[in-house]
């Protein structure tokens, strides 16, 4: 099964994108989204929509506070949508950091459990445990991240044993991107624990958006937190994702040489004008 981000970003895109962009491939494809709160809500819930209408995937998300001043507009984005494939989703509203691994503790006991795990914000749930500095004492990220990362697996079994082809259990957690210089250590530490269980990271950056329209735009960049040898660093695939003012969204990838093809293509034009003349 493609990895659920990258069925989201297809699911959501203007265009039929072609198979020659592809993410980051790992057998668990276990993700973390960083970036502001409210592009990083919308990423969960297209994928949360996706997995649950066009997978056919029971999904679990965990979050703080409810949906209700999400902007996104499904039926403008996907007017053909069908919107009752969300009884699949189930939203769980787990509080503080106790609750929220109480929950994912005990979800073994489930009779018919998950395929999909969502964590809205994991970084509010841990800020929200700690008085101190979060670099004194990073085991409760540890101990979240480790608790999921166990759990999809034992999920995983669980499914298979039930004989439901659905892949693997995976997860995808959130986490907000430090706002400053002065919160930026404690925002790579936390998210240097996180990556040791995770496999594809997805980071928006914020596009000064249209005043006129007040449409918004975040350019998004996806990369393996665990890249081959042969890499050097990492492939990182590019994409561009745009809000409405009407909350319709609309993800497009950027291909590699698509500006210098652009520009091939406007000096291709130029040289027919002089000849024309």
């Amino acid at each position: 099964m493609a990895d659920i981000l990258e069925a989201a970003f297809r699911r959501f895109a203007l265009a039929p994108v072609t198979s020659d962009v592809l993410f980051p491939r790992h057998v668990e494809s276990n993700s973390i989204v960083v970036g502001d709160r409210e592009s990083s809500r919308c990423v969960l819930f297209l994928a949360a929509v996706t997995a649950a209408t066009d997978l056919g995937l029971k999904v679990l998300f965990f979050t703080q506070t409810p949906f209700e001043s999400l902007q996104v507009s499904l039926k403008g984005s996907v007017p053909e949508l069908k919107l009752e494939a969300l009884k699949n989703v189930k939203f769980v509203y787990a509080k503080t950091l106790e609750e929220f691994l109480e929950d994912v503790a005990s979800l073994h006991e489930l009779v018919s459990p998950p395929s999909l795990i969502i964590v809205d914000d994991l970084e509010r749930y841990i800020h929200g445990s700690r008085s101190g500095p979060l670099q004194d004492d990073l085991s409760p990220v540890a101990h979240a991240a480790a608790l999921l990362h166990d759990t999809a697996a034992f999920l995983t079994q669980v499914l298979h044993n039930k004989g439901e082809n659905q892949g693997p259990c995976r997860f995808i957690v959130s986490f907000q991107a430090a706002r400053d210089d002065g919160e930026a250590q404690a925002a790579d530490l936390l998210l240097s624990v996180l990556e040791r269980y995770l496999q594809v990271r997805c980071t928006l950056d914020d596009v000064t958006g249209d005043g006129e329209t007040e449409r918004k735009e975040w350019q998004v960049y996806v990369s393996s937190t665990r890249p081959s040898p042969d890499q050097q660093g990492g492939e990182v695939q590019q994409w561009h994702l745009l809000m409405q003012s009407s909350g319709a969204v609309e993800f497009r990838p950027v291909i590699d040489g698509e500006r210098e093809i652009t520009d091939q293509q406007e000096s291709s034009k130029r040289d027919v004008e002089t000849d024309d003349k």
